[in-house]
């Protein structure tokens, strides 16, 4: 602990488990990074989580784009492979 979190009482980054509807405090702390953006998210405002990936996302709109990026793979081999009735 450094003399500013003794002054200002920060505790830095949590650990949490992200579950479904709810999420854990495993370790205490102020806040959560966002796993798309990088920017903190206060724990009172953590609303935004995917329980698979175990990530927090500062908005919606980030949680979109990380879905978009784990699935562009995904569509491109869908749509370039031949269908069954062909």
């Amino acid at each position: 602990m450094n003399r500013f979190e003794r002054l200002f009482g920060l505790k830095g980054e949590a650990r949490v488990a992200y579950m479904h509807g709810e999420f854990r405090v495993e370790q205490p702390g102020d806040f959560v990074l966002c796993a798309v953006t990088g920017k903190p998210i206060a724990i009172a405002d953590l609303r935004y989580w995917s329980v698979d990936l175990q990530e927090a996302y500062i908005s919606p709109e980030a949680s979109l784009e990380r879905h978009l990026q784990l699935n562009k793979g995904r569509n491109r081999s869908r749509a370039t492979s031949p269908t069954d009735g062909e």
